[in-house]
């Protein structure tokens, strides 16, 4: 029997034997995390920089892209190395800091979608009291709550498991996972599965709760309201939805997974599955509020044309020097 003082690192076993194509894999990954620190890192710019959009809903924006490279970090860097490695193992340590990182994320990726959904209900059916109820005090109050709570869930978390006994190191995913590791305990898991499932329910259904109720409340005003109210509404609920219907799809992939047996699936299907949710909304976010909503698409396609214009202008000079030589 193995206990938690002998398991001084995890086997991965989700990672395929690919020979001379995990260096494609390693191309692809490091283009996604590319295209994904560019995309994020440029509208959380945007916004800071801009005094146009410093209002409520790009704060929690600006929020929710800083998650996105915080949890994108927690995964990538750690996934380009076991790549390239032969022995796919990681130090316990590291393990657990790559679980906190990951849950982290995914509470946070709910919490500020809740937050931001019940700021599009206080725009669209309160107008006239929008900046009385989320004035700048109440915002940083939000986005301090929404950051902080998190960590200490996790924190829990963390401090649960890492003293359990362990049967065995093998974790059969390509990233560390809390779920895993407690089912490889030997020791009494009863209070990590209470309090794993009591804290689940509670974010889930307080933030799906909110994200109900600010909707229903958004379409009652849609239906009896203007065309105007209707246009706004339109606008700024769109990429709100698709990004929360995004993570809900990855987070009902990963939860899927994790409670059901799922070996009849072949495993880079399983692979790709576990994997959504935390590349498919850090990808794909950026893309939806920066293409969708007005202000920030102005402002970037601003700084592209100047970029542009300048880069035209240092080959134009260029090529002159080079003709007077």
């Amino acid at each position: 029997m193995m206990n938690s003082s002998q398991v001084s690192y995890f086997t991965l076993t989700a990672y395929l034997d690919s020979g001379a194509l995990k260096y494609l894999y390693f191309t692809v990954v490091v283009f996604l995390y590319i295209v994904i620190v560019t995309a994020n890192v440029l509208l959380i710019v945007v916004i800071c920089v801009n005094r146009s959009l410093h209002e409520p809903m790009y704060m929690f924006l600006c929020s929710l892209f800083v998650n996105e490279l915080y949890g994108s970090t927690g995964l990538f860097p750690f996934l380009l190395l076991q790549i390239l490695s032969d022995v796919h193992t990681v130090s316990a340590p590291l393990c657990f800091l790559q679980i906190f990182c990951l849950y982290t994320y995914a509470n946070l990726q709910l919490s500020n979608l809740a937050i931001m959904s019940y700021d599009r209900y206080l725009a669209i059916c309160c107008p006239l009291h929008y900046h009385t109820r989320m004035s700048s005090s109440k915002v940083s109050m939000l986005i301090a709550l929404m950051w902080l709570s998190p960590f200490l869930a996790i924190s829990v978390v963390i401090s649960l498991s890492a003293p359990l006994q362990l049967c065995g190191n093998i974790i059969n995913k390509v990233y560390c996972d809390n779920n895993s590791i407690v089912k490889l305990a030997c020791s009494d898991t009863t209070a990590n599965n209470v309090y794993g499932v009591l804290g689940a329910i509670f974010i889930t259904i307080s933030s799906v709760s909110l994200i109900l109720y600010t909707y229903m409340r958004i379409l009652k005003v849609c239906f009896s309201g203007s065309k105007q109210t209707r246009q706004k509404a339109i606008s700024t609920c769109t990429p709100h939805l698709a990004s929360l219907l995004n993570f809900s799809c990855g987070s009902f992939f990963e939860t899927a997974q994790n409670r059901s047996n799922m070996n009849h699936v072949p495993n880079m299907l399983r692979t790709l599955l576990s994997l959504y949710w935390l590349i498919c909304p850090p990808l794909f976010n950026p893309l939806l509020y920066g293409l969708n909503l007005t202000k920030i698409r102005i402002i970037c396609k601003g700084l592209i044309f100047v970029k542009c214009r300048c880069l035209m202008l240092k080959f134009r000079q260029g090529s002159a020097l080079v003709k007077r030589k």
